[in-house]
């Protein structure tokens, strides 16, 4: 009797630890979730395990991005979130295994619901997508960033005018004057070769900045300035065009590397149109062209170079047409022009439509696919012209040349020139404070603004023993720098 009263008990007892486990595993995942978010609170919410669908699932809608009114954004615009796969369930115990333990006297199973952190898949990120544009929309493209046009003025030959670019910027406060423009003096051949001294301040200013550019104008002839007659030039052009003259461009081309300004624009021959200068293309454009081929040639054979070649006529027919010089695209790089203020009373519009000026220019270049220039331009013939200064700035504003430059001395200028203080006052407005963003209106002049003067460098300081002779500013010019006698030049050992 007492033995079977033990089997009873001990049956009953397996019976009530069976139905505390199976109570135990009915309620565990849920406690031992929120044990998990207790411990942690970032762990996302719970996802109760989905039935497998028997047809496709509907896409899930992420939050709605605000549409235009009217607009309609297709259902299959937003992708569909995938579904979280189910916290797997701990295996089920069975009744007579606990009664079991419990009659061996091993504790019961611990709660399957107390799942370590750990054990519990993560669930996947969603990055939510990117919302499809409104049907009938189109995606606007990102839009490069506007690069103003490169400019500057031509301030002096020499080191002056590189001294004087900074000044004039803080003068269009603080516009970076990114163009240097210089132009070789013609009266001997060893002046258009480079003459030792005078491109080293130029280039040393060009590499001071890689977005700078160095504008340097080549006369093609000596004595350019001498009334040469027309005969004579024929007679020059030929020679060149038989290559008579291309070791000095060889060597010009050479010192330019060298002085490490290899990406220079030469601007060969400027105005050959007109009747100034030797170099002039009217006596013979044949063996004009010719000659300008072959010092392109020439220059461009050189190790090292990388420079651009600017035609730059006079604006207008003047002697010859100028597309009667042109050389060939081959040969030729910027399509520029020279373009002051003149003859007396023309106006702003009869330039642009005149035979051969702006608009011509304008056209040519893009037939040819050149970019256009102006390296020279400025007032002329008709004195304070604020109407011409307004315009031209706003015909390079429409037209976006490679570069442009200023000529600034009078009767040309606006800075340097205090005769013209109302194109002055125009000039300034437009380009001061001058960035990367679209032309400010240019406001009418009320009173003359003040021009100041340039200060010229310091002088460079003499050599020891050497006793400085001041012959002026126009003889420096040509001696490239000031003539220094020294104390002992009597001693023997001197």
């Amino acid at each position: 009797m007492a033995a079977e009263q033990r089997r009873t008990r001990v049956r009953r007892l397996a019976v009530g630890a069976a139905a505390v486990a199976l109570a135990t595993l009915a309620c565990g995942p849920a406690r031992g979730v929120e044990a998990v978010r207790a411990a942690d609170p970032r762990a996302p919410a719970p996802t109760p395990p989905v039935a497998a669908p028997t047809a496709p699932a509907a896409a899930v809608q992420t939050p709605a991005t605000t549409a235009p009114a009217g607009a309609t954004v297709p259902a299959g615009a937003q992708a569909a979130v995938p579904a979280v796969p189910a916290v797997p369930a701990a295996p089920a115990a069975t009744a007579a295994g606990v009664a079991q333990a419990t009659a061996q006297g091993v504790p019961p199973a611990a709660d399957p619901s107390a799942v370590p952190p750990a054990a519990v898949p993560a669930a996947p990120v969603l990055t939510p997508p990117v919302p499809a544009p409104p049907v009938g929309v189109a995606a606007v493209p990102a839009v490069p960033p506007v690069q103003v046009p490169a400019f500057g003025a031509f301030l002096a030959s020499d080191s002056r005018g590189v001294a004087r670019m900074p000044q004039l910027s803080r003068w269009l406060g603080g516009a970076e004057l990114r163009v240097g423009h210089t132009y070789l003096p013609g009266e001997h051949w060893s002046d258009i070769e480079g003459a030792p001294g005078f491109l080293e301040a130029w280039a040393r200013w060009r590499n001071e900045k890689p977005d700078r550019m160095l504008v340097l104008n080549v006369p093609l002839q000596e004595r350019n300035e001498a009334g040469v007659s027309d005969d004579e030039v024929r007679r020059l052009l030929r020679q060149g065009a038989a290559g008579e003259f291309d070791h000095h461009f060889r060597a010009l081309a050479e010192r330019l590397v060298q002085l490490k300004a290899e990406d220079t624009v030469l601007v060969l021959g400027w105005e050959m149109n007109g009747t100034t200068y030797t170099h002039r293309c009217g006596p013979d454009p044949e063996s004009w062209k010719k000659y300008w081929n072959r010092i392109v040639t020439t220059m461009r054979s050189v190790p090292g170079q990388k420079f651009r070649f600017d035609f730059a006529p006079n604006r207008g027919r003047d002697a010859v047409p100028w597309t009667e010089c042109y050389p060939g695209d081959d040969t030729v790089d910027i399509m520029g022009m020279d373009s002051y203020d003149q003859p007396s009373g023309i106006s702003f519009d009869e330039q642009i439509k005149e035979p051969y000026g702006l608009q011509a220019q304008v056209d040519f270049a893009k037939a040819h696919g050149k970019p256009i220039s102006y390296p020279e331009w400025g007032l002329f013939r008709n004195g304070d012209n604020a109407e011409y200064m307004r315009r031209m700035l706003a015909w390079m504003d429409e037209h976006k040349p490679l570069y442009n430059t200023l000529t600034d001395y009078c009767p040309h200028g606006v800075w340097q020139c205090s005769a013209n203080p109302r194109a002055s006052q125009v000039y300034r407005s437009v380009l001061f404070g001058r960035a990367d963003e679209p032309t400010p209106a240019p406001t009418e002049p009320q009173t003359p603004a003040p021009t100041p003067q340039p200060t010229a460098p310091a002088a460079p300081a003499s050599p020891k023993d050497c006793s400085p002779v001041d012959l002026g500013s126009w003889a420096e010019y040509w001696l490239g720098g000031k003539l220094c006698v020294r104390f002992d030049w009597w001693s023997q050992d001197g």
